[in-house]
Formats: C-alpha cells, structure tokens, sequence
C-alpha cells in the first residue's frame, strides 16, 4: 500500500491472551484512523490464546462499515501466516492441514475470510512483549478482559 495513501488507511492493532491454554482468554483490539482512536475488548470462559487473537482480528475488521485500507498489526503469527500463507491451501485442500488433519479453529479462519475479502489488508507481525505500544496496549486490554470475566463469575 502506498505511504501516500497512509492517510486514509485504518491501522487495526490487536492481540489475545489466555490464563491457561485452554482456560479463560481474552482479546483486545484498537482501531485508528485519522488520529482517532476506539478500544474494544472482550473475554470467553473457556477457549485458546490463538482463538483470541482470531476473535481480536474479527471484531475489529467486523467494526468496519465501508471497504477499507487497513494494516493490521498483531504479534500472532498463527494469525498472519494463516491469513498470508495458509488460508487458501486449507481452502484449497477441503479445510485440512499439511499433516492432513482438519484445520483448527476453522469457524474463526472462515469468518475471518469473509470479513478480510471486503478489505485491502497488509498483515504485519511484531514481537510480542517487546514494547511495541499499541501492541501491549491490546496485551493489556485483553488480560483485562480476563480478570473482569473472572469477576463476573457466579458459583
């Protein structure tokens, strides 16, 4: 995508994080345009770290109104090598993996696929943990998510 379109260009950061794997997991998304900014988060009681970071990239994409230019940065490389690498082989192979097994997660891949053909995207992948802003921002926003489901939890 060119920089000199930057400008109209939505940059979508997200992450997931889960308290055991499988166990309670959260997800958070920021979303930027134009110096504007929205924060969204959310929590399930029992699910992957990589289902959230599926479900951060969801939501926000789901947000949008209108076909956008958007970069999306995560620190998952599940999410990005699925969406860059993987995804149009497992569609390609009747929803399998290389070692012939069905693909994980593959309500989320799929709805992740409709959402993302309405949209130009550039997939970008950053280091987890190595203070990149918005990257923790969502780190936090997520683990948030968690103990406030935790909170809300009745015996």
């Amino acid at each position: 995508m060119p920089l000199e379109n930057r400008r109209n260009v939505i940059e979508i950061f997200c992450d997931g994080a889960c308290s055991g794997n499988p166990g309670p997991g959260g997800w958070g998304c920021i979303l930027r345009y134009q110096g504007r900014e929205k924060e969204l988060s959310g929590a399930e009681a029992q699910t992957t770290n990589n289902r959230m970071e599926l479900t951060a990239a969801i939501t926000a994409l789901a947000t949008l109104t209108r076909p956008c230019q958007v970069v999306l940065t995560t620190d998952s490389q599940y999410l990005v090598k699925g969406m860059t690498e993987w995804l149009s082989g497992w569609v390609r192979k009747g929803w399998v993996n290389s070692r012939k097994e069905p693909v994980l997660n593959r309500d989320l891949w799929e709805r992740l696929a409709e959402l993302a053909k309405v949209h130009t995207i550039r997939w970008e992948w950053v280091r987890g943990h190595a203070g990149h802003p918005e990257n923790e921002r969502c780190d936090e926003l997520a683990r948030k998510a968690i103990v406030t489901l935790g909170a809300g939890r009745t015996c």
